[in-house]
């Protein structure tokens, strides 16, 4: 059962090339001849898939038709949802992945089918979300012929993926799903694109149950170099003002625990990355805030001020580095990640510990001595003041004037006590939500980070939903992200969902104003949005509606929208001049925060 065609693979820290698997057979007493899509079934279900997110077509019709039978209400084995947009799919099967750590999958038709995932597929990537798409393709025969709805599906995800791969023949099924779940899932978690020809849909074969445990040219999980760690707990041992810098990798690698560990026992202040913050409690002591362009005033301002940096599952993006040449000039810096491919490529390291946190914490944790540094940390205490006086008070607690977009975050934060998920999309809704939600929870926050995905919102709080249906997830969007998978309204409408969306409607696209007023001398170019009446959408999806115009309906509007049993859309008319501060604009160094425009 050797694949047809060389594989094209794109793994972290791993060249680009071809080369033939290796994989080990478990054979089943059931060697009846079946067709490929019914082993597409089979394969799902070995992975213990319970849930496909999808749209069908054309060239995915076998796959369908043998779907139809393991969705019976009678014997269900899968719960399909119907999305209304294939990227919708993609982006509801994050959701799911990012809250409950297991693989999304999607299933999607050839052709513009297969192209609307892409964007899905590069925001997984860019965000370490193992999802799985499978996508029908035109015949092998018709392959290179301009065939109705043929489109280069490999060669176009390739760059965007952790892996694609063309199923040629109905007996590889079994080996490349396996592959495919064993790619995504394991090391630095990704995106895998599965290309499905009908023939091979359609074709015979006898099933056999493939179950794959390693890749040639991939280590998923490298063996920690002790003489790196020893180093490490040297620096971590000899600092006076250290300042750990968490990421995504600590929640994709269930390394919570073992990053509180380290963190009390060394006594160090930590800062958290936009797709990290709910890895640790947003109250506990040494969570000193959000890095970043809109992060918290504090610790962009002290991180030049420390004299040792601990990077734990980040990749130092520019919107937490600004300028590398003006980053953290004093310090010393520790990265500690799953990924070769991240060490050094934007921030030069002193010392790389390259495995798997859950493993290179506790390891990092036994060496480094018990320490205190109160004096440090109580340092940040006047800033944080500052910022709370002259930026947060004002933007959640206003006395006077419009409706702010920070007071609906804090008043929605507030009412669901930390237990709700938080879905945001893109833009100034994002920022607010992030910066103004409560995390004691953990895998509490799913937002498109790496790529900043318009639309990303209400899809993957259907997603989020599904991943993990015993808690409240709420969904904040602006009047533009809102727009751009408005449609997934009637997925939400047909499963009945629960989820609990948030409008914050300022009638602009507000963070493109914001940058105009700011550093395009106020031409505000394209940015107003002329809205329908939202009200009359969710009437004809049989969702229910309430609309906040001012302060004072906020709390009972709120609470309606909580208490209701079933779809619930919030539009809140905010101040149109609403700003997310503090900022640090682009080019500046990160201590270079403005606390007002």
């Amino acid at each position: 059962m050797q694949p047809t065609e060389p594989v094209r693979v794109h793994l972290p820290g791993v060249p680009i090339f071809l080369f033939m698997f290796q994989h080990k057979n478990y054979h089943d007493m059931d060697h009846a001849m079946i067709t490929g899509a019914e082993a597409l079934m089979r394969a799902l279900k070995a992975e213990g898939v319970e849930t496909i997110f999808g749209y069908p077509g054309g060239a995915i019709m076998p796959v369908y038709d043998a779907l139809y039978r393991y969705t019976r209400p009678t014997d269900a084995q899968f719960r399909h949802v119907l999305v209304r947009h294939e990227q919708a799919a993609v982006h509801a099967a994050q959701g799911y992945a990012r809250v409950s750590g297991r693989v999304g999958v999607s299933l999607v038709t050839s052709g513009p089918g297969a192209t609307n995932t892409l964007t899905g597929v590069a925001d997984a990537m860019m965000d370490s979300t193992p999802v799985v798409i499978i996508a029908g393709q035109v015949s092998i025969s018709q392959l290179g012929t301009d065939a109705f709805q043929e489109v280069d599906l490999v060669g176009v995800a390739q760059p965007i993926s952790k892996w694609s791969y063309q199923i040629r023949s109905a007996k590889d099924v079994a080996w490349a799903v396996s592959r495919a779940f064993f790619i995504a899932r394991t090391g630095r978690p990704g995106p895998v694109v599965l290309d499905f020809p009908t023939n091979a849909q359609k074709e015979l074969c006898e099933w056999e149950p493939v179950s794959v445990d390693k890749v040639a040219g991939y280590t998923p999980y490298p063996e920690i170099d002790m003489d790196q760690l020893k180093a490490a707990a040297a620096l971590i041992n000899q600092a006076q003002r250290p300042l750990a810098l968490v990421g995504q990798g600590v929640e994709l690698g269930n390394a919570q625990d073992e990053l509180l560990a380290f963190l009390e026992k060394a006594d160090i202040p930590a800062g958290r990355t936009m797709l990290g913050l709910s890895a640790l409690p947003s109250q506990h002591r040494l969570n000193v805030g959000m890095l970043g362009m809109h992060g918290n005033y504090a610790v962009n301002l002290k991180t030049q001020e420390t004299d040792l940096i601990i990077a734990i599952g980040m990749r130092f993006s520019g919107r937490v580095t600004g300028p590398v040449e003006t980053y953290a000039p004093k310090a010393k810096i520790i990265h500690l990640d799953i990924d070769f491919a991240e060490i050094d490529k934007n921030v030069k390291t002193d010392v790389a510990v390259v495995a798997d946190c859950k493993a290179s914490l506790p390891a990092l944790t036994n060496l480094v001595d018990k320490a205190s540094h109160s004096e440090w940390i109580s340092s940040f205490e006047p800033l944080n003041k500052i910022e709370q006086e002259r930026v947060i008070e004002p933007a959640i607690h206003p006395k006077e004037g419009p409706l702010l977009m920070g007071e609906v975050v804090n008043e929605v934060a507030e009412a669901t006590q930390g237990d709700a998920v938080l879905v945001t999309d893109v833009g100034q809704n994002q920022i607010f939500g992030c910066r103004y939600f409560n995390f004691p929870k953990r895998r509490s926050l799913v937002t498109s980070g790496g790529l900043g995905t318009m639309g990303f919102g209400l899809p993957a709080g259907v997603g989020a939903l599904f991943g993990v249906p015993d808690r409240k997830v709420v969904v904040f969007m602006g009047d533009g992200g809102f727009q751009m998978s408005i449609q997934e309204l009637g997925t939400i409408m047909e499963q009945r969902l629960p989820l609990k969306m948030i409008l914050l409607n300022n009638n602009y696209l507000g963070n493109v104003r914001q940058w105009q007023d700011m550093f395009w001398e106020g031409r505000r170019s394209f940015t107003h949005m002329l809205n329908p009446r939202y009200e009359d959408i969710c009437r004809a999806y049989g969702i229910s509606y309430g609309l906040v115009l001012s302060r004072d309906k906020l709390h009972e509007r709120v609470a309606e929208m909580l208490n209701a049993t079933g779809p619930y859309l919030l539009e809140c008319a905010v101040d149109e001049e609403d700003n997310v501060l503090p900022m640090t604009k682009p080019g500046c160094r990160v201590d270079e925060m403005r606390l007002s425009i």
